[in-house]
């Protein structure tokens, strides 16, 4: 990384979302504008390494040609209430579209039911409702919970169980289309979804995948109809999932990128917000001084460095 300008970054979360409170990551620049390195806390280099691949793709290389100048989004539930649940709908700035967070480890399945019904009601019967259980049931769980939900006309359940042969199990068990998302980005074999007849959708993110052009390879080899979703990023690397989003030849389904709303603020002083739904396509710029005043304390920029480096001899070694 030598010669480059790094910049490490904290967020603060307005809600506290799958454990997460502050988004920390690092912001690279490069020929064609910044990237964005922020893998979770964690996830090893060797998974944290096509984190970086798609910062440097981003901050080095012209966006992929879109082939639309805006994509639709949905706004995200959290594991709140049922009141803030309705409240994130009716803030969500025109989306007709929301995933709702459920199986948040502490909570039932009756909670989950009381949200989605709220989300529901915020929406009406136009919008479209679903849900997204990161891996936390059973298939049994699974499998009893989509039959409970139901009943609110759902769009899909996002990765309702762990595995790939489980999502296989519960596709087969069930009339709501399957998304994959983990098993996609985590499994180390994103083709086993499309062998295994496993999901009905594929849930892409940019960073994770590698970077936008390794996600467009893989949409056409895997098939299914894709939505794009971030990975709780700054704008900065929001902006990379949106030009994804924006080059894939077909999007049916609004994409899961209105999350800058999920930070206090931001590191660019024109975040990505949707409007009317949706969100333009464009390069984010982070901002000087907003970018001092993300700064952490000496230790977290160390870490973030030393992992920054890290990835990049991963990376070197990989490229040989």
């Amino acid at each position: 990384m030598a010669g480059r300008r790094v910049e490490v970054f904290s967020l603060s979360m307005s809600v506290r979302f799958r454990g997460v409170v502050r988004r920390e990551g690092v912001l690279i620049w490069g020929a064609e504008g910044v990237g964005e390195f922020s893998p979770f806390e964690g996830y090893g280099d060797e998974e944290s390494a096509a984190w970086l691949a798609a910062a440097l793709e981003a901050a080095d290389e012209p966006y992929p040609q879109p082939v639309r100048t805006a994509v639709a989004v949905n706004c995200t539930v959290p594991a709140v209430d049922a009141e803030r649940a309705a409240q994130t709908v009716w803030a969500s700035n025109g989306c007709r579209t929301a995933k709702v967070k459920v199986a948040e480890r502490g909570q039932t399945l009756a909670d989950d039911v009381a949200r989605v019904g709220a989300v529901r009601d915020a929406l009406g019967p136009g919008g479209h409702v679903r849900v997204d259980a990161n891996g936390g049931w059973s298939v049994r769980d699974a499998v009893g919970a989509i039959c409970e939900l139901r009943g609110f006309d759902l769009e899909y359940v996002e990765q309702p169980v762990a595995t790939v042969e489980e999502l296989r199990e519960v596709r087969r068990l069930v009339d709501v289309p399957i998304a994959a998302d983990e098993s996609i980005r985590r499994s180390g074999d994103p083709m086993r979804v499309k062998l295994l007849e496993a999901a009905d959708i594929a849930v892409l993110k940019v960073q994770p995948l590698g970077g936008a052009r390794a996600c467009l390879e893989l949409a056409d080899a895997v098939g299914l109809p894709v939505v794009v979703s971030s990975a709780l990023e700054s704008s900065v690397g929001i902006g990379f999932g949106v030009a994804l989003a924006a080059a894939l030849p077909s999007l049916p389904y609004a994409c899961g990128l209105a999350t800058s709303s999920m930070l206090t603020h931001d590191v660019t002083r024109s975040p990505l917000s949707a409007e009317e739904g949706r969100l333009p396509v464009r390069r984010v710029l982070p901002d000087d001084d907003l970018v001092a005043a993300a700064t952490p304390d000496e230790p977290v920029t160390a870490r973030w460095l030393a992992r920054l480096q890290r990835c990049a001899e991963v990376l070197q070694e990989r490229r040989g």
